[in-house]
């Protein structure tokens, strides 16, 4: 089976979240029926996506590592007008 052709599976975490008046949309992901740590990504309301380097153990680290994010470096970092972050 093509990589392009396997199910993924997203945690229940996933979904939007507004913080500062901004609104991005959270993604944690596996393929599905896995045991294959999770990926973060961050999606803004343009469709500019950053993607976590590391991987995730649980969905609830990778959620972990998004709200450090935020904390650290703030909403904006998640725009793509704002220049480029690496997490």
């Amino acid at each position: 089976m093509d990589i392009e052709d396997r199910e993924i599976e997203y945690a229940p975490l996933t979904g939007s979240v507004t913080r500062d008046g901004l609104t991005v949309d959270v993604k944690i992901y596996r393929f599905a029926g896995t045991d294959d740590p999770w990926q973060l990504e961050v999606v803004d309301d343009k469709n500019w996506s950053t993607v976590w380097d590391d991987q995730f153990q649980t969905a609830e680290d990778a959620y972990f590592a998004f709200n450090e994010a935020v904390e650290e470096d703030g909403m904006m970092s998640f725009l793509g007008d704002s220049g480029s972050t690496v997490h």
